[in-house]
């Protein structure tokens, strides 16, 4: 750790006496904090601007109940561990100190004297603010007095059924999505630069929300925000905790909703983060068959621990309650459940019950969930969880998880599995499109192609499909046409929109440029009227979770591997059935059975992408038996040919 003086402040190196309680922390915070129910304990922990007996300063309180001793250290004492005793003010371990003539924006630690008498530097686990990389130390920040204009956001979200509204979410990582040509923190975008043309990509591309990887502070880039060390900072690669707020302000005034990546699931090794925080595992397991996660190098948080889920049940509320968004998608869920999770045998040890599911992790979920959306109506609660584990989208109450949404991985891994074939062999796979529609309903499921699916040699998502040229755009356009009609909210990472050709690498930008080019501006303008389609049609999304929501008209065609179905509302009009076809053959006799005799609308086609209202092909359908309905149209379906029919 550099040592640095502030020009301001000068060093002071005399040792003072512990100064008396505040009396900022109460009885009663204590005991909240100890019954894990303080769930604004990050209010009372952490450093915070306040005048005590007539003199400006900061407030300074930390738990570290194994400590011999705490002291405060920064620029303003030159980094000096014996010169600000704090004092410890309860039986849980909290210590507090205030400091002052102290300000917003400096420099400052916890040096930490553990019962062996060594000295840990550590940042503050409830810091605001964090100094930037390859710094290490906490910023003290004021984020109180923010002015929030995005009340009839929040009061909209409050009252809505997030289930049955369109979810099209763009995933971003703001560090490489643009840069600019400067050097200054690598040319990333600020908050507040990135907020404007972030906002006017996705209000004009038609995605209804944006999830942004790697807020919390991180000292890695190459971890992309999963190794936390500073949960309650937003990163100060792309500027302060105020500026954060703009951009979610401003993204809000824009129609747009704000969705963050959250790691509760475990946390790095570097020595000024939480590991060993007091000289002992104190945030993390202290038996390491539970606390050491062996494939990833890092710490898992102790859920059984009061403290520790306060910690964390607060730190959701924080984002959700101080920083207005919209939901959180929780990382890893898996590694949490399940106690053999990247174990071998002999490297876990089973529950009490002998099995293998983390219950201390179950049971923070259901009180992490229903904690966070019992205060805040409309947040969403998003797990990422790969295996098939029963109810993480139903109710507590039910014995479920209580999560709104989870990630529908196994869609996933079928769909790209099908899309990488040649399409001569598609026919082979032909179940891999039509299996993730028997269980639909189970939970309720996004649809994600996320950063996962573009690094460490899986290609980027133009490069996985077969051919060449043009026909890897048009299975793409295929794919996402597929992917449009199916059931389930949807997801897809920043560049895949317009068919970005190498794989994603956190250092660089996106190559904008590419969309000035034909194949890939056409792409984008395909993609771009899918979403605008889904927006405008309730019956892609409002039946996301029900049987009556989904007809197939014959999923069976996998010889010429083809799809047919019917999407539907609760109204029963405005119905929308989907034709793809995934193979370079045209079916220039194609027939597909349809419910009713009515004219059908073409709305959507692969060569022209959306029609203009006025120009849209019509359709009448005629008597006589195909694919199991009493009518049918004939359409000539080209090759790679997609075709969405309103009715």
């Amino acid at each position: 750790m550099a040592v640095r003086k502030s020009a301001k402040t000068p060093a002071k190196t005399t040792s003072r006496k512990p100064k008396p309680d505040t009396g900022w922390i109460s009885e009663l915070d204590c005991y909240l904090f100890g019954a894990g129910t303080h769930y604004d304990i990050y209010q009372k922990l952490g450093a915070h601007p306040m005048n005590w007996n007539g003199e400006d300063g900061i407030f300074f309180a930390v738990w570290a109940p194994h400590a011999a001793a705490v002291h405060l250290v920064g620029d303003f004492n030159g980094w000096n561990p014996d010169a600000n005793p704090m004092k410890k003010i309860s039986q849980l371990g909290i210590w507090e100190y205030f400091n002052p003539g102290m300000r917003v924006g400096e420099l400052y630690k916890f040096a930490i004297t553990t019962d062996t008498g060594k000295i840990l530097y550590k940042a503050d686990p409830f810091a605001f603010s964090a100094e930037y990389r390859p710094g290490t130390a906490s910023v003290t920040a004021d984020i109180s007095g923010f002015a929030w204009s995005d009340h009839e956001w929040i009061a909209a979200r409050s009252h809505t059924d997030m289930a049955k509204c369109p979810i099209s979410i763009y995933e971003v990582h703001l560090g490489s999505w643009r840069k600019k040509d400067r050097e200054e923190k690598d040319g990333c975008y600020t908050y507040i630069e990135a907020a404007h043309e972030l906002a006017a990509y996705v209000r004009e591309m038609g995605y209804t929300h944006v999830e942004l990887m790697g807020i919390a502070e991180h000292p890695y880039d190459g971890s992309w925000g999963y190794q936390v060390t500073g949960y309650f900072a937003p990163t100060s690669r792309y500027g302060t905790p105020k500026e954060f707020m703009y951009f979610v302000n401003y993204l809000h005034k824009n129609g747009i909703g704000v969705i963050l990546d959250w790691v509760p699931a475990h946390f790095p090794k570097d020595a000024h983060g939480l590991a060993d925080f007091d000289g002992h595992p104190l945030y993390e397991y202290e038996d390491p068959k539970k606390g050491e996660h062996p494939d990833w190098g890092t710490r898992v948080f102790d859920y059984g621990k009061n403290e520790v889920k306060d910690f964390l049940i607060s730190n959701a509320l924080y984002w959700v309650e101080q920083y207005h968004v919209d939901g959180l998608r929780v990382d890893a869920v898996a590694s949490m459940l399940y106690l053999d999770y990247g174990r071998q045998e002999g490297q876990w040890t089973p529950n009490r019950y002998g099995g293998n599911q983390n219950l201390e992790a179950i049971e923070f979920f259901k009180h992490l969930n229903t904690v966070v959306q019992g205060r805040n109506h409309g947040v969403m609660m998003i797990a990422e969880e790969s295996t098939a584990w029963p109810g993480v989208t139903k109710h507590p109450q039910q014995d479920g998880l209580g999560f709104t949404f989870k990630w529908n991985m196994g869609w996933m891994h079928d769909f790209l599995e099908y899309m990488k074939l040649d399409p001569y062999f598609r026919k082979y796979s032909h179940n891999r499109m039509t299996f993730s529609l028997t269980y639909f309903t189970s939970e309720n499921y996004i649809l994600v192609l996320s950063h996962d699916e573009v690094v460490h040699l899986k290609c980027s998502m133009i490069n996985k499909m077969p051919g060449l040229g043009e026909d890897k755009f048009s299975n793409l356009k295929a794919g996402y046409t597929f992917m449009l009609g199916h059931p389930g909210k949807k997801l897809l990472f920043m560049g895949q929109d317009f068919g970005q050709w190498h794989e994603w690498d956190e250092k660089k930008a996106l190559d904008w440029y590419l969309a000035d080019k034909d194949s890939h501006r056409s792409l984008q303008k395909y993609v771009r009227d899918l979403l605008h389609l889904y927006k405008k049609y309730p019956c892609l999304y409002s039946l996301d979770h029900d049987w009556n929501g989904f007809q197939w008209i014959n999923a069976n065609d996998g010889d010429r591997s083809i799809f047919s179905f019917i999407r539907r509302d609760e109204t029963g009009k405005k119905s929308l059935l989907f034709v793809i076809n995934f193979t370079p053959v045209p079916r220039p006799d194609y027939r597909v059975g349809v419910p009713k005799k009515c004219k059908y609308t073409l709305l959507l086609d692969q060569e022209h992408g959306a029609y203009k209202a006025s120009q849209c092909p019509t359709y009448t359908s005629a008597k006589g038996e195909c694919d199991g309905q009493p009518y049918s149209i004939a359409y000539p379906l080209g090759a790679y040919g997609t075709a969405i029919f309103r009715f």
